[in-house]
């Protein structure tokens, strides 16, 4: 018997070491030499506009699409990008599914009542951002919509995992809220008449009230006392994030001869207003 109880834990500790050797490519401190030997990385994201979209001709674009290519060619590797559902986002960066989470991500958020940077960790903040609250005018009245108080009891579309969920939950019952994977999707719905409002960015927002087929969709208010600071998440102790914060620190200070530098150049490009923790790596010349 004892002879089987050793063979047994012998066994089980053969099994632990080569899970652990297996799994040692996943372990955070090694992320970036892993991303070196494959020459790539691959960004977690979601369609959504300015940051991630496709453009009339197919082509993927946005704020953080081209933030992360610039970073990708300072750093001598390639990018990927992997459109995922957002409420799964740690599930998706843990797995190593993706190697960080780079879609107006707000850092300074919670939750179910944790911190975003208990879960990961950050790269320097880059852009600022607030929720606001988006209505159907040829369904409601956006007077009837001013505020908070007002929304009570209403039905509305969210982003699951997103800081717009996260304040619905605030102001109307949950059982109100229909969750969806992007918020693009809670467009949809509220152009559907299924839901009496929806919580979105306001750099959407502002890119898709009243255009196209959205042309009766407008803010009704915007939540601009929950100021935001978009950032990039990556694994808890992850090698990567150093890198990305060199090369993000180089992209603001690049500008030659008074130019813009890159990340100047597409904050006016795109409408995304760059973080003063951003600004502050620039370097006097």
């Amino acid at each position: 018997m004892k002879r089987i109880i050793t063979f047994i834990l012998a066994a089980l500790i053969c099994m632990t070491t080569f899970a652990m050797t297996s799994c040692s490519g996943k372990n955070p401190e090694n992320d970036w030499e892993n991303i070196q030997k494959e020459g790539k990385f691959v960004v977690g994201c979601t369609l959504f506009e300015p940051m991630n979209y496709n453009d009339e001709n197919g082509n993927f674009v946005g704020f953080d699409t081209e933030y992360a290519k610039a970073v990708a060619d300072y750093l001598g590797v390639e990018v990927e990008f992997e459109v995922i559902t957002w409420s799964k986002k740690y599930v998706e960066l843990e797995s190593g599914t993706v190697d960080c989470l780079w879609n107006g991500f707000t850092s300074n958020s919670s939750d179910d009542g944790v911190a975003r940077s208990e879960k990961v960790d950050f790269a320097v903040g880059y852009a600022n951002n607030y929720q606001c609250v988006v209505v159907n005018t040829d369904r409601v009245s956006i007077d009837d919509f001013g505020n908070a108080a007002a929304l009570a009891g209403k039905t509305c579309a969210v982003e699951g995992g997103s800081a717009g969920e996260a304040y619905a939950k605030s102001v109307t019952d949950e059982s109100k809220i229909v969750v969806k994977d992007a918020q693009t999707d809670a467009f949809t719905e509220l152009k559907a008449g299924t839901v009496d409002f929806i919580v979105v960015d306001v750099l959407l927002a502002n890119r898709k009230c009243g255009t196209g087929d959205f042309a009766a969709i407008q803010k009704a208010f915007e939540v601009e006392d929950n100021k935001e600071l978009y950032g990039i998440g990556f694994r808890k102790g992850s090698s990567f994030t150093a890198k990305v914060n060199e090369a993000t620190k180089a992209l603001i200070n690049d500008g030659e001869n008074g130019e813009l530098s890159t990340l100047e150049k597409l904050s006016e490009k795109y409408g995304v207003p760059l973080s003063p923790e951003v600004l502050a790596l620039k370097e006097s010349k």
